[in-house]
């Protein structure tokens, strides 16, 4: 008699969905990049960051359809391949795959650095194998316990924003003659409002919502997953785009735009400490390091779930990454090979090689699945309607522009990689004479 096969568990709610998502794109996830976009868009920050919440919105809702017609683990992988072609799906898992990648790779490398203004004489290799060890071991737990832990992360990053938010009201009424002006500036400015430095800075914060579609990537550990993936993704973008506009609003009351940052890349832990002095500037570094660690953390949780759903198809070696832990229900192999690659990147890349390259693999998967959206549910579906053409449409749009302006270092480097991925699927198939993957999505 042969033994069942082992399977991802469906354990997961909405809220639980929600609040791993949340996690993985971070609480706090404007605020490392507040003073490059208050640069790029001359000051206006919460302007460029409302407009890509609407953007990414598009996809989001792309992404929670096609996740109710294949409620598998294989996410962008899937949807591209089952709606389009088995060897793009595959070319979009392994460009989604160095997005996963190196979202925990940029997050170790970062806390790595951070951890040293804090305990300067622990050497950076020692902080690197800690923090790849530990995103790893969260990994490894089983996903009822990850959960948990995301729950009490949002908590801590939630009641560190509303301290920065509460400094800042105590900032602001020490001002004197404020008028309703002042308050609007950080929406429009007259002096310095231009549609290009608003588009340019845009481009820049739609990196605030980055890794929202891994949910999308729990389908087979969600209950209902045709209803919750798709609720879940529109609501961590709805609430991560509304949460980030009040603290970069916050960010450019205290600071407004015309004065220097002492550090364009750490501007809001400087913003802190006008806000509420040493103390509070301490805090946001060590929270911004929290939330690097559940950002690093949900990015390898989403990849190793993409190397399974890769590895069940055939697209990846089966044996290793198609491989389930009968104890804990985790695709183990694909942790830890994760886990490895991060370890081996922090001690050869930089964090701003890392975080140029995650665009690329990014907006690859964004446009994969808003045309398989489209094709799915406009050029194929019996019934047609407004709202399932223009979703996809204008995510396609809005994501290649995008892609097309990532700086050219970032896109030789990304086309390598893809290169990579398509030698390796010529040599898999007899270039391309043999099927190269096969899909394998459980029933619900």
């Amino acid at each position: 008699m042969s033994s069942p096969t082992v399977q991802l568990r469906r354990s997961l709610g909405l809220r639980d969905l929600v609040f791993t998502g949340i996690i993985m794109v971070q609480p706090t996830a404007p605020m490392p990049l507040f003073g490059v976009v208050s640069d790029q868009a001359k000051g206006h920050v919460v302007t460029a960051i409302l407009i890509a919440m609407f953007a990414m919105l598009f996809t989001a809702i792309s992404y929670g359809r096609m996740a109710r017609a294949y409620p598998g683990a294989g996410s962008a992988y899937t949807y591209v391949g089952q709606e389009i072609h088995p060897a793009l799906g595959y070319l979009t898992g392994w460009s989604m795959l160095m997005d996963y990648v190196l979202n925990p790779l940029i997050c170790t490398i970062w806390c790595g650095k951070a951890a040293m203004n804090v305990f300067p004489w622990i050497p950076y290799p020692l902080w690197a194998v800690f923090f790849a060890g530990t995103f790893t071991w969260l990994n490894l737990r089983k996903i009822h316990t990850t959960a948990r832990t995301n729950l009490v992360l949002t908590g801590v990053m939630s009641v560190v924003i509303v301290w920065m938010l509460v400094a800042t009201a105590r900032f602001l009424m020490n001002m004197p003659h404020l008028d309703v002006a002042y308050f609007l500036r950080p929406f429009y400015d007259p002096k310095t409002f231009s549609i290009s430095a608003v588009s340019t800075g845009t481009s820049l914060a739609v990196l605030t919502y980055i890794g929202f579609d891994g949910i999308s990537t729990l389908s087979e550990e969600v209950k209902n997953p045709r209803r919750n993936i798709l609720m879940g993704t529109v609501l961590v973008c709805l609430i991560i785009g509304i949460l980030s506009a009040i603290e970069v609003y916050a960010a450019q009351l205290v600071w407004p735009h015309g004065e220097t940052f002492p550090d364009v890349d750490t501007a809001y832990v400087h913003v802190a400490g006008r806000a509420g002095g040493m103390v509070l500037f301490q805090v946001i570094n060590l929270t911004l390091i929290v939330a690097s660690i559940g950002s690093g953390a949900g990015g390898q949780l989403a990849g190793a779930r993409l190397l399974y759903g890769m590895g069940r198809d055939g697209a990846l070696p089966k044996k290793f990454f198609g491989y389930i832990d009968p104890k804990t229900n985790i695709p183990r192999n694909s942790v830890l090979a994760i886990g490895a690659l991060v370890l081996t990147g922090a001690f050869l890349m930089t964090y701003e090689t890392g975080a140029e390259l995650l665009n690329f693999g990014a907006f690859v998967g964004f446009m994969g699945v808003n045309i398989a959206a489209f094709l799915r549910y406009w050029v194929r579906a019996e019934r047609r309607g407004i709202g399932n053409l223009v979703p996809p449409l204008l995510g396609f749009a809005i994501c290649f522009y995008m892609w097309i302006c990532l700086r050219t270092p970032s896109q030789i480097a990304g086309s390598l990689w893809l290169v990579l991925g398509f030698a390796y699927g010529a040599y898999k198939t007899n270039w391309f004479r043999e099927n190269l993957v096969k899909f394998d999505v459980p029933e619900e």
